[in-house]
């Protein structure tokens, strides 16, 4: 009995192991072929290849370089210091709001990250995690997926942080400081033609070293601009 016993388990045994190999055998030879047709393939249409393989490759750096929330954290904190070393007066409002609104939501424990495969999303929550409060952990009380967009502060994508760069554009630059100059001086304009070559002139000739005559002339101009403003003072 125990010999038959033997028999019968050993026999499964063997059995199970050359299925197990007949399975590796197949899926290496449908792997094999696989392979095969996609080298044919290339070679047949190598526009398509390229284009599959562009995309691709594309897929991998964007999830390989996407930020992730430690990221996200030192920037703010990074940007936060900036605006701090600069005076109330000459700070940019909407950086300045910005980034103190992101700093306040930190604190509170409501910033959220979430990571997309190819971009990380930075969201607000309206309650901490960690908080124990019932509506916080209630589903029938959570916020609607519809409402998802409203909460979105932040995409990254490709090592960077693209909200947050942008607001923090011209951050040294208080645009109320300026409200109250005439409309011709609020504007600003590239200088013409004639003004950089005038001034790339005046630069130039402002090395030039001088000729003893030309500056016994300019001498002269001055101690004649002294005396005449010293007779003013006088009368």
């Amino acid at each position: 009995m125990l010999k038959a016993w033997c028999l019968v388990s050993l026999t499964g045994f063997l059995l199970s192991h050359r299925i197990q190999i007949q399975a590796t055998v197949l899926m290496v030879s449908d792997y094999k072929e696989a392979c095969r047709e996609i080298v044919v393939g290339s070679w047949e249409r190598p526009v398509k290849a390229s284009v599959y393989a562009s995309l691709l490759g594309g897929a991998l750096a964007c999830f390989y370089t996407k930020p992730d929330h430690l990221s996200f954290e030192t920037t703010l904190l990074e940007c936060s210091n900036q605006l701090g070393l600069l005076s109330p007066w000459i700070r940019n409002g909407t950086s300045d709001g910005h980034v103190q609104s992101l700093v306040k939501l930190r604190n509170e424990g409501r910033l959220q990250h979430a990571s997309l495969g190819l971009l990380s999303l930075v969201y607000r929550s309206e309650y901490d995690p960690d908080t124990t409060l019932y509506e916080a952990h209630c589903s029938n009380l959570s916020a609607p997926w519809r409402e998802l967009p409203q909460r979105i502060l932040d995409v990254g994508f490709v090592h960077r942080w693209w909200v947050l760069n942008s607001k923090m554009k011209d951050y040294d630059v208080n645009d109320d400081e300026f409200k109250h100059l005439p409309p011709h001086m609020q504007v600003t304009s590239p200088p013409t033609v004639q003004e950089v070559e005038r001034s790339e002139r005046l630069h130039k000739e402002s090395w030039l070293v001088l000729k003893e005559g030309e500056q016994e002339k300019e001498t002269d101009v001055v101690e004649r601009k002294d005396e005449s403003v010293s007779e003013e003072g006088q009368i």
